[in-house]
């Protein structure tokens, strides 16, 4: 008896089937050639490496090690226990370090980015002498690349000479005495300031945008109803806006989480203890100190962290994007 493939309930020769296959192949051989480039790019740029690099956190790999490489003893999850159990491994302490400063700068980034773009886009959406300048001018910080950004900052961040000083202290007296920003407690606003600057302008150019596919009707009938603003944008802004507002929130927090240029190009690959950052923390462990598993190791949980949260996140929008 020939072997048979059952499709809709009707028995289908296989014979047949690979026919069919075939025929799609040639018809379809010119499209396949085009994304082959692609596909093959992200198997060799993506797929391998992520792969090669979750095998590694499960290797003891480091500089004496390291010649044999992917044949380095295997530890199993000790890299992991070392991370996240082991109090008297200082590898901990950096980590756990870390991953505070992680949590509260993409908090405060995401958040205040969020709210001061919802804020200048509303304000931008109105119309006032200069508008059109104004739009221009903010997105000036958005196009200057990120390593710029840090230098700029850097020096307007310097105790005596620096521009932020010379404004809080010499010029407003909002302070008595001028702080130092690029040591201590203060290295993390540091970091965070710049930032907001650099993200701002691009949230703010999407929900402006999103702002002017709302129709005025809606806005005219709620006034004519006594809505007042704060009721107008509650009512009507927010919810319309919620699905750029998810969007900006799924992004904001990945790019906050895998920040790198801007501490790196401040403090260089090893930051103020109050500025460390989990990638910060991942380059040094696996290129300057060369424990290229505990590196390894710290890369795969932050990768599955981010995984879980874009799952919490689909399911917290998904009824928004879906009717969006």
């Amino acid at each position: 008896m020939s072997e048979s493939v059952v499709t809709e309930g009707l028995p289908v020769p296989a014979s047949s089937r690979r026919t069919r296959l075939l025929r799609s192949w040639r018809r379809n051989r010119f499209a396949y050639a085009l994304i082959a480039p692609a596909v093959v790019f992200m198997v060799l740029v993506h797929l391998i490496p992520t792969a090669a690099g979750i095998y590694v956190a499960f290797l003891d790999l480091n500089l004496f090690t390291f010649a044999l490489l992917f044949h380095a003893p295997r530890v199993g999850l000790q890299n992991f226990q070392d991370l996240l159990f082991d109090a008297e491994n200082p590898i901990r302490s950096g980590f756990t370090g870390a991953v505070e400063n992680t949590i509260f700068y993409t908090v405060v980034t995401v958040g205040v980015t969020l709210v001061l773009g919802i804020a200048i886009a509303q304000l931008l959406n109105r119309n006032f002498p200069g508008q059109r300048l104004a739009r221009t001018l903010m997105l000036a910080p958005w196009v200057v690349p990120s390593f710029v950004v840090a230098v700029l900052w850097q020096f307007m961040w310097q105790s005596d000479s620096g521009i932020i000083n010379k404004v809080l202290v010499d010029y407003t007296h909002i302070l008595d005495d001028k702080p130092v920003w690029l040591l201590g407690e203060n290295t993390m606003w540091a970091i965070i300031i710049p930032t907001i600057w650099r993200g701002l302008p691009f949230v703010v150019l999407i929900f402006l945008a999103g702002l002017q596919t709302i129709p005025k009707e809606l806005y005219e009938a709620a006034a004519i109803d006594g809505a007042g603003a704060w009721r107008r944008f509650r009512h009507i802004t927010l919810p319309l806006m919620k699905p750029l507002i998810a969007i900006q929130l799924l992004f904001g927090v990945i790019w906050s989480v895998y920040q790198f240029a801007v501490p790196y190009v401040m403090f260089g690959v090893n930051p103020p203890p109050d500025a460390d950052l989990l990638m910060t923390l991942i380059v040094r462990q696996s290129f300057t100190n060369q424990l290229f598993g505990y590196g390894a190791a710290i890369s795969v949980m932050l990768m599955l962290v981010m995984f879980a949260w874009v799952v919490v996140w689909y399911r917290i929008f998904r009824r928004d994007l879906v009717t969006a």
